[in-house]
This record gives structure tokens, sequence and C-alpha cells, in this order.
């Protein structure tokens, strides 16, 4: 496999947001070593990640005690509801709200809509942990909202829609520019007036453009990246459309691609916003054959 052509995308790994998430949990527990530091559901989707954090102290909660004593809880990027950040403080949590600070504009967004009196659309997957925090915190004020990704969905909604005035608009942080488009064009048809916040972030947009180009350069794109992240499962969906297209964890998984690989000259590497940098490394020595 050594003499093949490989090319990373700039636009790989970490993005600002997973970064200081990470960086930030680990000086937390360094500065608090006597203290129990926990994190409300998984800080980043990267199970080796998640390891990682967990050998060196930082738990993932996924209830909340009735009570605790000398413990710090740290808000995942993706954010929390305000319910769950006050059953928090009120079990005794100091909280460290690490949350992603474009997903705190898309939370910000989404309440002031409701408060102007818009219904809000917000553009996601109602199960991801992202869009449940925005769509709690925008429930505080209101409750003509709506969470879709598709637009059969919204259509089983669209008298309820119409019977509205105003309707506003925003995005899961990692969604596709596409899916926002085709939701856009069809709101547009059956709304008095739309109010749009396209809050996708740079990080995903940048990371998106690069690799469509790298997928018509290349004969095959290696998308590298947890299975339960958005922004990587949206990347290989974009991605299988233009170029051979394999979306792997890490690079323990590529020894069930071995054909494809030997049969490509050139292959693109990319990956999700919480893949570390060093499982990245890896698949690259598997192709270079240091596997």
């Amino acid at each position: 496999m050594s003499n093949k052509e490989i090319k990373l995308a700039k636009y790989a790994g970490f993005c600002y947001g997973v970064k200081r998430a990470v960086e930030t949990a680990k000086k937390i527990k360094l500065e608090n070593p006597d203290k129990n530091v926990y994190v409300f559901g998984e800080l980043i989707h990267n199970a080796d990640v998640i390891r990682e954090l967990n050998n060196l102290g930082i738990i993932t909660l996924y209830e909340i005690p009735e009570h605790v004593e000398n413990s710090i809880c740290i808000i995942r990027s993706h954010g929390a509801s305000p319910d769950i950040i006050s059953k928090l403080k009120s079990a005794g949590f100091e909280i460290h709200d690490l949350t992603c600070l474009d997903v705190k504009k898309v939370q910000q967004k989404a309440m002031e809509l409701v408060k102007d009196g818009y219904f809000l659309v917000i553009v996601g997957k109602a199960e991801h942990p992202e869009v449940i925090a925005i769509k709690a915190h925008a429930e505080q004020y209101g409750d003509k909202i709506l969470v879709s990704n598709d637009i059969s969905e919204l259509k089983l909604h669209e008298d309820e829609l119409k019977q509205n005035k105003k309707i506003g608009v925003v995005v899961q942080t990692t969604q596709r520019l596409e899916t926002l488009n085709k939701i856009i064009e069809y709101l547009t048809s059956i709304s008095k007036e739309l109010k749009i916040y396209n809050t996708i972030c740079l990080s995903t947009t940048y990371r998106q453009n690069e690799a469509k180009e790298l997928a018509k350069e290349n004969d095959l794109v290696l998308v590298v990246g947890s299975k339960k992240s958005a922004n990587t499962t949206h990347l290989a969906e974009i991605l299988s459309k233009i170029s051979k297209t394999i979306h792997i964890e890490n690079a323990d998984e590529l020894s069930n691609y071995e054909n494809i690989i030997k049969s490509s000259d050139k292959i693109a590497v990319t990956a999700g916003a919480s893949t570390p940098v060093n499982i990245i490394e890896n698949v690259i020595n598997y192709i270079k054959g240091g596997n």
C-alpha cells in the first residue's frame, strides 16, 4: 500500500468547540484533584476520547443523583436543557458549562424567535443532544416549535404552519446545507413571513466544502469518526454521492476494506469534528503500510 497517493484534508479532526471542551475538561480535573469530576452525557461523540477522559477520572454521568458533595459537573459541548442544569445545581454539583459557543448562539436565536412570536422550526435530528437542548431553551418562551430535517415530516404539520403569520428557522450546527435549502424552499412556499438564521457552524461548512473537492479528485475517501457523530455521518453521506466513500471509526476497521483500499491509487482522508489526531494518524499509517 505504500505507493499510494494519500491526501489529508486540512479541515479534519477537532473543531474549535470540541478542542476547547476536551482541553478544558482535562484542565478542570487537573486543577481539582480532590473533587469528583463528571460530564452529563458524553462530552463529545468519540468512544476513544471518552475512554481517555474516564481513565483521567472524568466520568460520564447519565442520571442525576439526589445529592452529591465535593463534585463538579461539566455541561458537554452539545449543551443541556435549563431543567437539567437546574437539577444538577439542586443536587449539589458545581457547574462548568462547556457548551460550544456556536451552539450557544443557536440557543439564543431560537429563544429570540419564540419570544418575538415566530413559529420556530429547528432543522435537525430530534433525538440529537444539541437539538434537544436548543428546543428546551426555546420552550421556556412558547410551545410553537417543530423539529425536522425532512420536508415530508414538515408537511404533516402544514396546516399548523400556515396558520402562523411568522415562521422562524434555526439549524443544528452540524446539519447539511442541502437539507436547510430544501426546507427553506418549502417554507417559503407556505409562509407569509419567514426569518432564517443559518446557524450551521463555519467549521462544518469548511469541512464539507473541502471534502467535496477531495472526493472529486480521488478514487476513495475515508471518513474517520464516530457513527454517533452527526457531522461525521453527514460528511459521509455527502461524499458517497461523489466518490467511493468509507466511514470508519478507527484504523481497526480498515481490515474489512482491504480490497477497496488496494484497488484505489488516490485516497483522501477526512475526519469528523470529534476525531482526535492520533486516530487520523493511525488510519494514514495503515494505508501507507505501517499497520
